[in-house]
Order: C-alpha cells, then sequence, then structure tokens
C-alpha cells in the first residue's frame, strides 16, 4: 500500500526507513505550512521572515535588540540578518542606532510605520494557526507539539546569526 507521501512525490519504491518517511513528511509539511504562510504576508508586502522580525522587535519595545539577539528569537534561520535588516530600514519598518558604550553595537527597533504595518496585518495573521491546524483536536494537537519537540532534540543547536555590523547611523 502507498503511503500519501509516497503518493505525492510520486515514489515508487519504498522508503528506506521509517525515519526517512517520517521526515521527508516533517519537510514536506513544513514547506507546506510555510508557503501558505507566507501568501498571508506577501499580501502585505513583506515576507514571513520580515514580518518575524517585525514580531519580535514589537516585543522587545521601547529598548530594541541587537542583530545577534533579534537572530537567536527568530522562528527560521536567517544566514544574513544584515542583509534582512537593511531591507526592513528601506522600506521604514525599523530604524537602528549605535550604542552609546559601545560602537560596535547597533540596536534596531521597530517604527511607527512598522507598529502600524503589524497592527494592519494581526487580524489576518491570526486566523492563519487556526485556519491550517484547525482541523486537528486539542488532544492531537498537543500531542504533535510534543512530538515535534521531541523530534527537534538531536539537532544541533542554531549557529550565531551572521551581523556583520555595517550600519548606517539612523
Amino acid at each position: 500500500m502507498m503511503t500519501t507521501l509516497k503518493l505525492e512525490i510520486v515514489q515508487e519504491r519504498p522508503f528506506a526507513s521509517p525515519q526517512e518517511e517520517a521526515f521527508l513528511n516533517l519537510l514536506r509539511t513544513s514547506d507546506a505550512l510555510h508557503r501558505a504562510f507566507q501568501r498571508r504576508t506577501r499580501v502585505f508586502g513583506v515576507t514571513s521572515t520580515q514580518y518575524n522580525v517585525l514580531r519580535i522587535l514589537r516585543g522587545a519595545q521601547p529598548n530594541g535588540l541587537t542583530c545577534a539577539a533579534i537572530g537567536v528569537r527568530m522562528i527560521t534561520a536567517e544566514p544574513d540578518i544584515t542583509r534582512l535588516l537593511t531591507r526592513l530600514k528601506a522600506l521604514k519598518f525599523i530604524k537602528q542606532r549605535r550604542d552609546r558604550h559601545d560602537r560596535r553595537v547597533v540596536w534596531t527597533q521597530i517604527t511607527h510605520a512598522g507598529l502600524e504595518l503589524l497592527k494592519a496585518m494581526d487580524p489576518e495573521i491570526l486566523r492563519v494557526p487556526p485556519d491550517l491546524l484547525g482541523h486537528m483536536s486539542p488532544t492531537d494537537l498537543a500531542e504533535f507539539t510534543r512530538l515535534l519537540e521531541l523530534a527537534r532534540k538531536p539537532a544541533d543547536p542554531l549557529p550565531p546569526p551572521e551581523c556583520n555590523g555595517n550600519y548606517e547611523k539612523s
């Protein structure tokens, strides 16, 4: 009997192991959910990664965060946070300033425009989890969360984000 994943990816031969089948299912599911979320954020002119940074900075008001602190809090690893922040700065959703005591440290804060964007996005984004996972029972969701956290345990910790410090003064 062919599994759903085998039918979706048109694979006729058996998986090498149950671990391979589970792993590929996880990747396929992650991609499908990410694409659905990306479609919701794109309507507002930002990527899901940019949205994640703005949410992080909204939660860090009024002080803001350093590049490295933003990277640690992100849902998905971003190899070049500096470039991501440069794009958000060009869109006027963030501002940056050098630390008074250590000029090597740059603090990033969300702007009023960034807050207004999030305020407009909030109702749509809050509908995403129920729209995508609402078919699962609370018991299934608790078990799903437990299993995802268990699966993530042996993975290497994320490397520190790349922050090159080439920022303009705000």
